[in-house]
């Protein structure tokens, strides 16, 4: 007790040195873990009721004003730390105690102040964040002043370089994070490929329009309405299609969308009317039984036209550009199949897997129609789709020209040889990696 009352200052300064190492490793471990910790996993925990987990969520919202705080507070105790011990150390060793306040500070801040709580809220950065945060949000507000002050200056010094911090820029990052989770786990074996291929799929809706995966109005099965009645019929049952636009004179002039269950219920009813089945048909007419076309811009995204096919209730739109020109038709399944994967059933005619077919040496013959996201999604590649939705269309593109039969290019590590082409269409052609 004696030599504490006589090294009352000592003994003083060392609790100190030791209080300010506690309030160095609370702030470190405070910005890793708030730093760290998933936002779903704190609004999980804040939906089931507790406190620390809403501010969590509360003090990382603002992450520049957080931050701030947390760094004036760790470099105030680490300034003091250093301060404390090169007293302590000079006065019992003299001039030499700075060299030796250096390496002890240095080793007591690396260990116990910086690694040591910073792995501990690395592990469990949520528990960190729930238990910590009610603290930090104090602090926060009683060093909003100078971290106020702090934050203009460095805004006033960023500005001159375009930078311009933004609190809320984590919300625009968000889906961004999200996908490369996504992906991450699929490369960590967490995530399925098919899972990783629907996440993804609905992700994107946004960033698509329709006119990426219409079906052009080349390909588009239309009815005639100037067709005899029997025969009107005949086509409309013996397409894979329940529903087909109806035109008159021109493709571009449609006057309607022929439901074929519509079609049979008509039908069905002048049958029971008239004497005779030559009768019934001679009295049907087409256009009243059409419903009414809906037409909507190429530039419409895929989740905004999803949501107006739910809203309408309806599964069928034609797509027309600026000018009002029919470019093709798009349905409800054409939008969920960008998620799920190609949708068939016992009426489609087309086979998916005819349209890309696997050789030994690992190149891929597809259909020069087939968009460039479902090969990637067949093959797990990265082709650019930027400038052109197809298979055909990236080649075009890339070669600045209508290749013919048999010509290869070499582009985006990979070959594209045109194996068959039809008029001005690039019906198959070969991939393989470079």
């Amino acid at each position: 007790m004696d030599w504490i009352a006589a090294n009352l200052e000592l003994v003083l300064t060392a609790l100190a040195v030791t209080a300010l190492l506690v309030i160095s490793a609370f702030f470190s471990a405070s910005e890793t873990a708030l730093t760290a910790a998933s936002r779903a996993a704190l609004k999980a925990q804040a939906d089931r009721g507790s406190r620390g987990a809403r501010a969590a969520m509360g003090v990382s919202e603002d992450n520049e004003r957080m931050i701030g705080a947390l760094l004036l507070g760790n470099n105030v105790a680490n300034t003091l730390n250093a301060a404390l011990t090169t007293a302590l150390l000079t006065g019992i060793f003299g001039t030499q105690g700075v060299a030796f306040a250096t390496v002890i500070v240095t080793v007591l801040v690396l260990v116990f102040a910086e690694v040591l709580p910073k792995t501990v809220a690395i592990l469990n950065p949520v528990a960190v964040s729930v238990r910590v945060a009610p603290v930090i949000r104090v602090l926060i507000v009683v060093f909003s002043p100078i971290v106020s002050t702090v934050r203009a200056l460095v805004r006033a010094i960023l500005r001159p370089f375009g930078l311009n911090p933004d609190p809320e820029s984590h919300i625009l990052a968000l889906r961004d994070e999200i996908a490369g989770a996504i992906s991450l786990g699929h490369s960590e074996g967490a995530v399925e490929k098919e899972d990783r291929d629907r996440l993804l799929g609905a992700l994107d809706l946004a960033d698509r329009t329709v006119d990426e995966i219409m079906r052009h109005r080349r390909n588009c099965e239309m009815v005639d309405a100037d067709l005899p009645p029997e025969e009107l019929v005949t086509r409309v049952l013996a397409s894979s299609h329940t529903r087909l636009p109806l035109y008159r004179d021109s493709d571009e002039n449609i006057l309607g969308v022929i439901h074929a269950k519509d079609l049979l219920r008509e039908v069905d009813r002048l049958i029971h009317l008239h004497p005779t089945r030559e009768e019934a048909l001679a009295a049907l007419d087409v256009v009243k039984v059409a419903m009414k076309p809906y037409f909507i811009p190429d530039t419409t995204t895929l989740d905004e036209q999803m949501r107006e096919f739910l809203k309408r209730r309806t599964h069928f739109a034609l797509v027309v550009d600026e000018y009002g020109g029919l470019q093709g038709l798009i349905t409800l399944e054409d939008i969920l199949e960008e998620i799920v994967g190609e949708i068939t059933d016992e009426f489609d005619k087309v086979d998916s897997a005819s349209m890309l077919k696997r050789a030994e040496d690992g190149a891929v013959t597809v259909d020069g129609a087939m968009t460039i996201r479902d090969v990637n999604r067949a093959t797990d590649w990265n082709l650019p789709d930027e400038e052109a939705n197809t298979i055909a269309g990236l080649v075009i593109h890339e070669a600045q020209m209508i290749p013919i039969q048999g010509q290869a290019f070499s582009f985006h590590g990979f070959r594209f040889e045109v194996v068959a082409r039809r008029e001005n269409r690039l019906t198959r052609i070969r991939i393989r990696k470079l």
